[in-house]
């Protein structure tokens, strides 16, 4: 997630920690698990981890549980998309808006030949590489690290320079709704071009449908704000994909809360929800 008035600053993105806090909780307090992650705590600040072991139903509120199910569903989804396609033989994966993301320091899939690049701001991605550091998380061979301002540099050139050659999956995960619509349109319009088997798997900000929803919405909005990075884009999932299916994508899937809930997260009792829509293009 970025915000170019935080991020110039040369501060790290505090929604990226957020959403990596609620994924550590996610392991700590859900069962059965959406997305097993056995290196989201220990990728996170030691008192931060610390805090988090001692207590973790601090972080159990409505919209925090919202929240965390969001993030795992989103996840799972994309690992899901990375999986189909290693089996398919596309084994390039690349995460824009990465933030502390664990997938290329824990998946199996490399071991099958998957190249990881990992795209995000460089204040962003310093501090990610200091806490792989710190907390003697190994780099593997087939991980690269891209420094990213979507705002101000064409992804393309950022990514060829660093032995980028598609097909890919790419995911592109918290960061539509901090983008201006052109970007967002600059970055899906260059997936495209890239050989047939790529496909993009990105969440939305979209008007939220019942109560519950724009209960969800309107506390995200404070929230963000507050950590000093202001949502930019609300986008209608139908107009968008009819927008991308126009600049020659084969295939547009939608995934509406109700979709991801029932795929997800059927008879369960710990009140994890689905909260906004997800989508894959495919090339």
């Amino acid at each position: 997630m970025t915000s170019k008035s935080i991020l110039c600053s040369g501060i790290p993105s505090r929604t990226a920690e957020t959403t990596a806090l609620l994924r550590a909780v996610h392991q700590l307090l859900d069962q059965p698990l959406v997305l097993s992650d056995p290196l989201a705590l220990q990728i996170l600040e030691p008192e931060v981890a610390e805090h988090l072991r001692s207590d973790p139903y601090q972080y159990n509120d409505w919209f925090r549980r919202a929240l965390r199910g969001h993030f795992a569903i989103r996840n799972r989804l994309v690992e899901d998309e990375v999986y189909r396609g290693v089996v398919s033989g596309v084994l390039q994966y690349v995460v824009l808006g990465a933030g502390l993301d664990t997938f290329a320091f824990r998946s199996p899939l490399l071991r099958r030949g998957l190249r990881v690049f990992e795209v995000d701001h460089p204040s962003t991605q310093i501090w990610k590489r200091r806490r792989l550091e710190l907390t003697h998380i190994p780099v593997p061979e087939g991980v690269s690290f891209v420094p990213l301002d979507f705002e101000e540099a064409a992804l393309a050139p950022s990514l060829i320079n660093s032995g980028f050659d598609g097909p890919a999956c790419f995911s592109w995960l918290g960061v539509t709704p901090y983008l201006s619509f052109d970007v967002i349109m600059s970055t899906l319009a260059f997936v495209r071009t890239l050989p047939r088997g790529t496909s993009i798997i990105f969440d939305i900000l979209s008007k939220p449908i019942n109560p519950m929803e724009q209960a969800i919405h309107a506390q995200a909005v404070e929230m963000v704000a507050a950590l000093g990075e202001p949502f930019v884009s609300m986008l209608d999932p139908s107009d968008l994909k009819e927008k991308i299916l126009a600049m020659g994508f084969g295939e547009v899937e939608i995934w509406m809360p109700a979709d991801l809930q029932q795929r997800y997260l059927p008879f369960r009792n710990d009140a994890l929800q689905a909260v906004s829509p997800l989508i894959c293009a495919r090339v």
